[in-house]
């Protein structure tokens, strides 16, 4: 094996994994499955990944950089507010249709599994790090410049992440009372108080 076809081999390997773990859940998950959806051997599969907790645990790394990615694309163009940032965030933040929707699945797998096993909470714990520090620095930057009137960033954050959390898992089992405009409408009118701005700064289209 070239030393190039080892990366782009690991990387259809965790992507397929994202999609099968999403789809049928990490106890139900079948390396044959994923070797098909990845284009690869099964023994390959198991090369990489020695254990089903690993493959989570990177499959849930991979899922995280690549809507990484696609989350700041936008939420960090320039001359964008701090609150349009965040309506940005918000929105790429609960569940919608391809990539959201499977990260969403994969964080289930991980809430759920991370309930029963010690091992795969450090790794839980680090992942809400991660995603806290994204949200809490626009949070920062409005309070530095004046935007927000808030004192407390990480508590103004951790509350923002806790309606996304709650308020998501109801979009996500497709609750007729939560839809995902009525979750967004809710989460952005408590966090305009939180902040002391008006809901509609966080329009991430700019309009007032």
């Amino acid at each position: 094996m070239s030393t190039r076809a080892a990366p782009e081999a690991r990387e259809r390997i965790l992507d397929a994994a994202c999609d099968v773990i999403a789809a049928h859940g990490i106890d139900d998950m079948r390396i044959a499955r994923i070797a098909t959806r990845a284009g690869v051997s099964p023994a390959l599969v198991h090369y990489h990944f020695e254990t089903r907790e690993s493959l989570l645990g990177e499959a849930l790394e991979h899922s995280f950089e690549l809507l990484g990615d696609f989350r700041t694309t936008r939420a960090d163009a320039e001359g964008w507010t701090a609150a349009r940032r965040l309506g940005w965030m918000i929105d790429q933040s609960l569940p919608f249709p391809g990539l959201g929707d499977r990260e969403w699945r994969l964080w289930l797998e991980l809430w759920g599994m991370a309930a029963r096993r010690l091992e795969l909470r450090p790794l839980a714990a680090r992942l809400y790090e991660r995603y806290e520090a994204w949200i809490g620095e626009a949070i920062e930057q409005g309070i530095e410049e004046g935007e927000f009137r808030a004192r407390d960033a990480r508590a103004a954050t951790q509350r923002l992440i806790a309606a996304i959390d709650g308020l998501g898992l109801r979009v996500l089992v497709e609750d007729p009372e939560m839809t995902p405009d009525r979750a967004r409408a809710l989460i952005v009118e408590a966090l305009a108080a939180d902040l002391g701005v008006q809901e509609r700064a966080f329009d991430p289209r700019g309009e007032s």
